[in-house]
C-alpha cells in the first residue's frame, strides 16, 4: 500500500469510513479505497492466476480491475463493512475467472464433425489441477445443500481470506469455519473426481 497507514476499523482514512463514504457515492473515498487496498487485492489476484493454466490471457492486474468495474458498476455499492467489500470482491473474482474459463472453452470446442488437433488432447490433459468451470458447477450444487460452506470457500479460494476473517465476515466462529472448510473441500474433492 502507498502512503501512510490506513487504520482497518473505523474513523476518517479507515476503510470502513472509506467504504461508507463510498456507498455515499463520494469518488474521492472510492479513489483513496482503492489505493488503500491495491496492493492485498492485487496479491489476492496473482494468487488466483497462479491457479491458471500457463499461458493464461488474462493477468492479474486486469482481473483486479474487471473486479472493480463489476463491483463499481453501480453509482454507490452498499457495501455493510471491510469484509462485506472483501466478499464481494471475492464474488466478483471468481464470477470473471469463471466467465473467462467459459469463454476460452467455448473458443476451443470444435465444431462437430472435425478432427480434434493432438495438442488439444494433450492440452486437456495437461489442465491445472482446479478446472474453473466444475468447480463451478460443484459450487453451484454444493449452494443448494449448503449456501454457507459457498460462502467460506469463495472467502478463502477466490478471496484469500484466512479462517479468522472469514469468520468475521460470515458472523460465525473460527472453530465453525474451520470445520464447514474442511467439509467444503471434502464435498467439492468427491464432486470433482
Amino acid at each position: 500500500m502507498t502512503g501512510a497507514p490506513t487504520d482497518l476499523r473505523s474513523g476518517p482514512g479507515s476503510i470502513t469510513w472509506l467504504l461508507l463514504r463510498t456507498c455515499e457515492g463520494d469518488r474521492a473515498a472510492r479513489s483513496e479505497l482503492l489505493e488503500a487496498l491495491h496492493a492485498r487485492l492485487h496479491e489476492l489476484a496473482e494468487q488466483r492466476m497462479r491457479d491458471q493454466p500457463a499461458g493464461h490471457t488474462l493477468q492479474p492486474t486486469a482481473l483486479l480491475n474487471e473486479a472493480f468495474l463489476k463491483i463499481f458498476r453501480e453509482a454507490a455499492p452498499g457495501f455493510r463493512d471491510r469484509q462485506h467489500f472483501l466478499a464481494t470482491v471475492s464474488r466478483a473474482m471468481r464470477c470473471i475467472l469463471v466467465d473467462h474459463a467459459r469463454a476460452k472453452a467455448t473458443r476451443k470446442r470444435a465444431p462437430s464433425g472435425v478432427a480434434v488437433a493432438l495438442n488439444f488432447l494433450v492440452d486437456s490433459y495437461q489442465r491445472r489441477a482446479v478446472d474453473l468451470l466444475a468447480l463451478d458447477e460443484a459450487l453451484d450444487r454444493l449452494f443448494s445443500l449448503d449456501p454457507d460452506m459457498v460462502r467460506i470457500v469463495e472467502l478463502r479460494f477466490f478471496g484469500g481470506l484466512g479462517v479468522e476473517e472469514t469468520a468475521q465476515v460470515i458472523g460465525q466462529s473460527v472453530r465453525t469455519v474451520e470445520r464447514e472448510w474442511s467439509a467444503a473441500r471434502s464435498w467439492l474433492r468427491r464432486a470433482l473426481s
